[in-house]
């Protein structure tokens, strides 16, 4: 059967993040089925007959958008009623409302986060194993024709978190039987990885088992990897290590294995990381809102100049409560300038790699997306630049990262597939959908009776 051919033609540029990083001006895309055929001067393909062209004079092309660390299930059903002084209290309280929902409920609050992420330019995804109900959410992955990696995380120690607490054993099957049954689904746009919850609710057993899971089945593993100076300490007092020191001790550490967050750690350890091939996804936008210190005490600029891949990530929508890649790209691009007192430090090019190529990279995923180039997926963003936020527009990497945001993206299209047109997703009732959710989100709250009232009256 012939496959479909979609023409993109005349974007006003073309960042195609390929090897040489080019930036083709007045461009044009062939698309054929799921697949890049062509990309170049629009001049050169004036002539190639296609089933559908797009006019996208007056827009920017970019790769879609990986975020490495994304908890897609459960938050935007009760987006924003956290405090900011929660502190502490805040996991027990997320996992607690979790809990309650149903295969109904997390459907749909999956499909809303979906919505927002694919609306404003976010093609590929991590959700970190907190989907409790993945068959049921599976018909929103294929409704949406997002790109997900999913798993069940797990935990067999005791925690604060209103986690259950399994046996090594049983922890360890439902990892395997998630990766069993969802890796390569809906056409491979589908991967399912080991998803221990964290090294400090997890016995060196269940790591060492999680990893073995990774390599037999040719998939990944990720960790939450966040130190407090307790758990710090508690390696120190146990395993006489670091954290780091101790995964890879154990025989964790490796190409497959993703750790997210990577706070509290120092420069040996990014040595140990970066000599096995560990990758990072490093997350501005929970750091700064829960005060993590991120900018005072975080090491990126040292885990890029070791050669570690490092991805980027939002996490929730009721954590850092904004999910959009570009607000994340601008908040790691400023960040560290700041700190460090060196405007040179994580530049527009760099955030925009660690929003593509090397978050690709980061799941693995490279060979299939991140960049514009012959052979690889159709996950593509079209922004409009005839916006004020665009206006003037010279450098269209700077103009992007540091004055664009998500409102701009016009169209997204995956595996060929067009999914928003117009500002628009084509596969749901935006409307019907969100107000849905605030009925199921105002259930969760009674039924869980956890509320916060706000610091000023609403009347």
């Amino acid at each position: 059967m012939k496959e479909t051919i979609l023409k993109i033609e005349g974007a006003r540029y073309i960042v195609t993040i390929d090897p040489e990083r080019r930036i083709i001006q007045n461009g044009t895309i062939i698309v054929e089925g799921t697949r890049i055929t062509q990309v170049g001067k629009a001049i050169d393909f004036a002539d190639v007959q296609a089933d559908r062209v797009i006019d996208a004079r007056g827009m920017v092309i970019t790769p879609g958008f990986c975020n490495g660390h994304m908890h897609i299930s459960y938050a935007h059903a009760t987006r924003g009623i956290f405090p900011d002084d929660l502190g502490a209290d805040y996991l027990p309280n997320v996992f607690k409302l979790q809990g309650v929902m149903t295969a109904e409920e997390e459907y749909h609050t999956s499909l809303l986060g979906i919505t927002e992420l694919l609306k404003y330019g976010t093609t590929c995804f991590l959700d970190p194993g907190s989907t409790k109900y993945i068959d049921a959410c599976l018909q929103a992955y294929e409704e949406s024709g997002c790109r997900i990696i999913t798993g069940t995380h797990v935990t067999d120690r005791p925690n604060p978190l209103n986690l259950p607490d399994l046996s090594t054993a049983d922890a360890v099957q439902a990892m395997e039987r998630t990766i069993q049954e969802y890796d390569g689904k809906l056409d491979g746009r589908v991967r399912a990885w080991a998803m221990p919850f964290a090294p400090g609710f997890a016995s060196t057993g269940l790591l060492q088992e999680a990893k073995r899971l990774a390599d037999h089945y040719n998939t990944g593993l990720t960790l939450h990897f966040s130190n407090s100076p307790g758990y710090i300490n508690c390696c120190l007092e146990d395993y006489g290590q670091r954290p780091t020191q101790y995964l890879e001790k154990i025989g964790v550490l490796g190409d497959n294995l993703l750790l997210s967050h990577v706070l509290g750690i120092d420069k040996s350890e990014i040595e140990v990381m970066a000599h096995s091939g560990t990758k990072a996804v490093v997350v501005p936008t929970a750091a700064v809102k829960g005060a993590a210190g991120m900018a005072k005490t975080g090491l990126l600029p040292e885990m890029l100049k070791s050669g570690m891949i490092v991805g980027l990530g939002t996490d929730a929508g009721n954590n850092s409560n904004l999910i959009e890649t570009n607000r994340a790209m601008y908040l790691i691009a400023v960040l560290y300038k700041d700190a460090r007192q060196s405007p040179s430090i994580i530049t527009a090019e760099t955030a925009l790699e660690m929003a593509t190529i090397r978050g690709a990279q980061a799941l693995g995923l490279d060979a299939e997306i991140g960049s514009i180039e012959v052979s690889k997926k159709a996950d593509l963003v079209l922004y409009d630049t005839a916006r004020a936020e665009w206006s003037t527009l010279f450098n269209p990497v700077n103009s992007l990262v540091y004055n664009a945001d998500g409102r701009s993206v016009h169209t997204v299209i995956i595996d060929g597939r067009v999914v928003v047109e117009n500002h628009v997703p084509l596969f749901v009732d935006e409307a019907a959908l969100i107000a849905k959710v605030q009925t199921m989100g105002e259930s969760m709250l009674k039924r869980t009776g956890i509320s916060f009232k706000p610091p000023w009256p609403i009347v």
